[in-house]
């Protein structure tokens, strides 16, 4: 589990600056504001979702380790988020744009898979 939370580390890093140069893109290029609180919108959303998922596979682990069966709601929540993220960006489409938003949800993955290819060229 360490790994996991080495990763989730990383994610927090790269959220922090995806969120400045979102906030740098939003307040100097003032024709894409949207776009730019979409993206950081769904980042957010999208490392939520991946705390969430980091949090699940503790228990998962903890439990497997004591030998007991675990409930797991853990999806739902991270649908349901997204869900969220979505709505937000459909309710309010004067501050965000909905595609940016989408995309901005799937930040997270793509950090975790650089990581990955990162973390292999390195060590092999």
């Amino acid at each position: 589990m360490l790994d996991l939370h080495q990763i989730y580390a990383t994610q927090k890093r790269g959220l922090f600056f995806l969120l400045a140069g979102c906030a740098l893109g939003w307040g100097f290029l003032t024709s894409y504001q949207t776009i730019f609180a979409g993206i950081a919108l769904g980042a957010f959303f999208g490392t939520y979702n991946f705390w969430i998922l980091v949090r699940r596979m503790e228990k998962f682990d903890k439990s497997i380790s004591e030998g007991r069966k675990v409930a797991s709601l853990g999806t739902m929540f991270r649908f349901g988020s997204g869900v969220a993220a979505v709505a937000v960006a459909m309710l309010l489409p004067q501050y965000f744009h909905l595609i940016s938003t989408v995309v901005g949800l799937m930040f997270p993955y793509v950090f975790v898979v650089i990581e990955r290819i990162i973390y292999l060229v390195r060590n092999h």
